[in-house]
């Protein structure tokens, strides 16, 4: 079973269908390329949807993962460990704020923020029992759990996975005056992304985030930011809520965070919001397990030098302006994003955003279709400008062929 055919195969046969992968089976990478098995080398313009933001095998971080598997992987919380407070206090300093509630994938991480903004509503603002409510945004992707899916509004999503949780109400994304309506007196948060990945890389009218900032305070709400795939220098800031000087209540940050070694995530908070947990309320086994913390220590270092946020800035002039070029061929409908992140929408005649990829795939570039005509983009922060160039000059040769 060596050959991609036999891979793919096997794996159609032996996994559940969650997925439907471009037909590229990936063996070794490295920085912004990937190697399949047969040789052939694909640049990555996916980037794990940003949880390789440093790119693949970045040296730092492999060397700190494996200094930390030398010593000790995992601890539980029953006990301390050595890199514990150093990850907390370092995240939380990132962050502007006090504390942090680690765990494992973003959806955990979803999870445990609408825990927190729950008891937050019931031990601080004085919610009645059971009629906490939070805001979302439609078109929003915040993961795949039960919860989660209860407040989609993707059909695929939600479709024979209910009943769903209740205590949601789903507003359009970029309204102020839906999202002022929506705000009672038992809103405990509103949630939302600050650039919607999976609905396109849908980035709010300007003065958005602002907005749901005053009302927030204004209603003594929650703004709870998901920045798991628009943080930790995607975007050209630290954070996405930067581009609007807007900082949130709550934090929720995973994918980059892990280096791309391994699922890191966390709530980041103040003390009064986080400080509503009380031993046994709320747990997980692996969150901040040494090795965990080992490698989001490299990472904050990193981010802290700023020299990624100033490459993704820079280099996503360059690439929005290449896309911006494409806008008059008759094949590019729209192009959207910021920073290192694009989300381009391929007119009918060109096929559809799944199309474009496998034709991608052909020339030795891998993105990725979002939902309906998106091809979303989201290089590695340490793709070089040659590179980026190459993988646009293809996208733009596949477009002109359609």
């Amino acid at each position: 079973m060596t050959t991609a055919e036999d891979l793919i195969a096997a794996a159609d046969a032996h996994s559940a269908h969650t997925y439907h992968p471009l037909p590229v089976v990936v063996a070794t990478a490295e920085g912004a390329w990937v190697t399949d098995v047969a040789g052939r080398r694909y640049l990555d313009l996916l980037a794990g949807y940003s949880a390789l933001n440093f790119g693949h095998g970045n040296r730092r971080l492999v060397r700190a993962a494996e200094r930390q598997l030398a010593r000790v992987t995992l601890t539980s919380r029953a006990f301390h460990h050595d890199r514990f407070a150093a990850f907390c206090t370092e995240l939380a300093e990132l962050c502007g704020m006090e504390m942090v509630l680690p765990v494992n994938s973003g959806a955990e991480a979803v999870e445990s923020a609408v825990k927190t903004a729950r008891k937050w509503g019931y031990r601080v603002k004085g919610v009645p029992a059971e009629m906490a409510k939070v805001v979302v945004a439609g078109g929003n992707f915040h993961g795949r759990t039960t919860t989660v899916i209860s407040f989609s509004t993707d059909p695929q999503a939600r479709a024979d996975f209910g009943p769903y949780t209740p205590g949601f109400e789903i507003v359009p994304y970029g309204d102020l005056t839906a999202m002022r309506r929506a705000l009672t007196e038992n809103t405990v948060a509103v949630l939302l992304e600050p650039i919607q990945g999976e609905s396109g890389v849908i980035v709010p009218p300007a003065g958005y985030l602002a907005g749901v900032r005053e009302l927030t305070r204004e209603r003594n709400v929650l703004f709870v930011a998901d920045e798991i795939q628009s943080g930790l220098g995607r975007t050209g800031r630290t954070f996405a809520c930067e581009h609007e000087d807007v900082v949130p209540d709550v934090y929720v940050l995973g994918k980059a965070l892990g280096g791309g070694i391994l699922p890191v995530s966390a709530v980041v908070s103040s003390a009064e919001v986080l400080g509503v947990f009380r031993p046994g309320e709320h747990g997980s086994t692996f969150g901040g397990n040494p090795l965990a913390c080992a490698v989001a220590l490299e990472v904050i270092a990193m981010l802290r030098t700023g020299e990624y946020q100033a490459r993704a800035a820079e280099l996503g002039e360059r690439l929005h302006r290449r896309l911006r070029g494409l806008l008059g061929t008759g094949a590019v409908t729209a192009v959207r994003g910021r920073g290192l992140w694009a989300g381009v929408d391929v007119a009918p005649r060109a096929g559809t955003a799944r199309q474009v990829s496998e034709r991608l795939v052909e020339r030795g570039v891998l993105v990725k279709d979002a939902h309906g005509p998106t091809v979303r983009i989201s290089p590695p922060l340490v793709v070089t400008e040659e590179d980026l160039d190459w993988g646009l000059d293809r996208l733009a040769a596949v477009l002109d062929g359609a």
